[in-house]
């Protein structure tokens, strides 16, 4: 069969059947207890709902400051003005309807020994299991003269939402030949092909409104996901529009100074009249306040069942976690999600635990109709960790022509329509 058509058949597969985990067909009739989660995330949401599905005689209660998540996946077609930001938001109905109890607060501090957490109201809430599924912080302090409260001038954009409409406003009232500069951090991060989709879409609005702009991306490192996919893309459509600065051609990022526009490298500075910082990340402050994440910056876990290594009764997925080869996505969260869903409902039933393969599918939007993508299929090896499965994923093919990166583009859309509307639809 010819290798094209193969891809584009897993391609399908994989997008039309984006939300499906074999788990095993157990009864969980037995299960009982208070589970509480942390965090209304892709993750979070999608842990509560499938604890609903698996063992809905649980009481799961959903802690998240937010009435509405806004999604960082096609969160770059909003700075591209392509989608509105109403496209990328979605609400907890669907999920309080099959009966998790959501609150509105915030949690600020998680006490293993009475084994509760406290919201910022002052409520205490407690738990038999405490799923933490609260994504990143960053660690501003690693670029000189940067700040969170920088970041109403230099927004990250890496929180969707108010940041984002800022972004989206600075590039749009940008001078005509103007410099978009992106800063982007060392592995791991969130969503690692996320700044170079950032940097195609924005050069598409640029090729429309702004054609004699220039994207300068800044890298943290020496190569980056789907290197070669995107570079070729970016030649094709954009010419000279995107220059890419590699870690050994600038070194480390090392300063920012706010009134000139400027950061400062090791060899080298640069300015812009817009600058997307996205600073170095870790955990949330929660998990490491209660200790989770040991000396370092993300969580450790037990990669079977996602409880913490330093203590019991509390399982972390996501982006805060260390998942073996996983990379911290969107998608990589949800499927953490429905095995931990399931283990944890086995646990409070008596039952054994279960490991099957989890699967990560990201897509990329080099323009609106040119997607490329990549599938990756982990098992649990013989130390715990999951492992990439040897030719069991796969990636774009380099010599693809433009009716295939259209194709991938509409499976993109697919992609995160079943996505979304499995956990919050």
């Amino acid at each position: 069969m010819d290798k094209s058509i193969e891809r584009r058949n897993l391609l399908k597969y994989l997008t039309l059947a984006s939300t499906a985990i074999a788990v095993p067909k157990l009864s969980f009739a037995a299960a009982k207890g208070e589970i509480l989660i942390i965090g209304g995330g892709f993750g979070g949401a999608a842990t509560a709902k499938y604890l609903s599905n698996y063992a809905p005689q649980l009481k799961v209660t959903l802690i998240e400051p937010n009435e509405k998540f806004i999604t960082c996946p096609f969160s770059n077609t909003v700075l591209a003005d392509l989608n509105k930001i109403d496209f990328i938001t979605h609400d907890y109905k669907q999920i309080q309807k099959l009966g998790v109890n959501v609150v509105k607060a915030e949690a600020i501090g998680i006490n293993p020994t009475q084994k509760n957490v406290t919201l910022n109201t002052g409520d205490k809430i407690y738990y038999d299991r405490l799923i933490v599924a609260s994504g990143i912080d960053f660690k501003f302090e690693e670029i000189k003269g940067h700040s969170l409260e920088l970041t109403k001038k230099f927004p990250h954009a890496w929180k969707a939402g108010a940041q984002t409409l800022l972004l989206r406003d600075q590039l749009q009232s940008m001078r005509p030949g103007g410099i978009f500069v992106i800063s982007v951090p060392n592995n791991p991060y969130r969503c690692p092909p996320g700044p170079y989709e950032r940097a195609s879409l924005v050069a598409h609005y640029f090729k429309q409104h702004n054609p004699r702009a220039k994207i300068l991306i800044l890298d943290e490192k020496d190569k980056f996901s789907k290197q070669t996919l995107f570079q070729l893309g970016w030649k094709e459509l954009y010419g000279d529009m995107i220059e890419w600065v590699p870690f050994s051609q600038k070194g480390n990022m090392l300063e920012l100074r706010p009134d000139t526009k400027e950061l400062v490298s090791e060899f080298a500075k640069f300015s812009g009249d817009v600058l997307n910082i996205i600073p170095p990340q870790r955990a949330g402050g929660i998990l490491r306040e209660a200790g989770l994440c040991g000396d370092g910056d993300w969580a450790q876990i037990n990669q079977l069942t996602f409880e913490s290594i330093h203590t019991p009764n509390i399982h972390v997925i996501g982006d805060a976690a260390l998942v073996g080869d996983m990379p911290k996505s969107a998608f990589s969260a949800t499927s953490q999600a429905r095995l931990c869903a399931f283990n944890i409902a086995a646990l409070q039933s008596g039952l054994e635990l279960e490991s099957v393969p989890l699967i990560n599918t990201c897509y990329s939007l080099v323009a609106p109709n040119y997607g490329i993508s990549v599938a990756d299929v982990y098992t649990l090896d013989q130390n715990h960790k999951f492992k990439s499965v040897p030719g069991a994923g796969g990636v774009s093919p380099i010599n693809a022509d433009r009716e295939h990166r259209n194709l991938e583009a509409k499976y993109s859309e697919s992609w995160y329509e079943n996505l979304t509307s499995d956990i919050f639809n």
